[in-house]
């Protein structure tokens, strides 16, 4: 099967052109577009969070991708990597218009995505090397990591700022922890921790 992906950044930019770039060369080449999967979504954002992360895991050997250029499949060199690195170990084709590209099974496409899957695992145990020793270099100048049990995060403890009042009229007013943890837009847990530290607080304060 031959599938036509197309992918913009924002709402302003039309799919129209890719869409025509691939219509004409699929006529050229003789091949009949089965599907089509278009999204608007960031390079940016992990292939498996998108649309095209649910077409590699449909497609099936001999099937073949058309878009208009490789940076369409993302934005960063890594993941175009792994995505055809994916592609050539399934037997899934990719061809680009503008930039001639065609994975497939031959000789160069196996070199290219060979040399693309080692790349991007020695990137990956670079950056996991390099964390390991930062987190070394923290521990070993008595820096504390990870955030104490049962405590609260800044962005969850920002979601609560300026509802105190709020919260305190809800519960006095009989409305059930669940509707006000909804009204707030946190969790239950969260709403649960603020108001035992808030409680624990007031003790605090009264027992001085």
């Amino acid at each position: 099967m031959v599938y036509g992906y197309i992918r913009v950044s924002c709402d302003k930019q039309t799919v129209e052109n890719q869409r025509f770039e691939i219509i004409n060369f699929c006529r050229r080449e003789n091949l009949h577009i089965a599907g089509w999967i278009e999204e608007t979504i960031s390079g940016t954002t992990s292939y498996d969070k998108r649309k095209l992360g649910r077409l590699l895991k449909r497609a099936r050997e001999g099937d073949l991708i058309v878009c208009a250029e490789i940076s369409r499949l993302g934005r960063n060199l890594f993941m175009i990597m792994e995505i055809l690195s994916l592609c050539m170990n399934k037997g899934i084709n990719v061809w680009t218009i503008k930039d001639a590209y065609r994975l497939g099974s031959d000789i160069q496409s196996k070199v290219l995505a060979f040399a693309f899957g080692l790349s991007a695992e020695i990137e990956r145990n670079l950056i996991s090397m390099r964390t390991k020793e930062a987190l070394a270099l923290k521990r070993s100048n008595g820096c504390v990591l990870g955030r104490p049990k049962g405590s609260i995060t800044a962005p969850q403890k920002r979601k609560l700022y300026g509802k105190e009042h709020q919260i305190d009229v809800l519960l006095k007013a009989g409305i059930p922890k669940i509707r006000i943890a909804e009204k707030c837009d946190v969790s239950i847990n969260t709403l649960n921790r603020y108001l035992k530290e808030k409680q624990n607080c007031t003790f605090s304060v009264s027992g001085n």
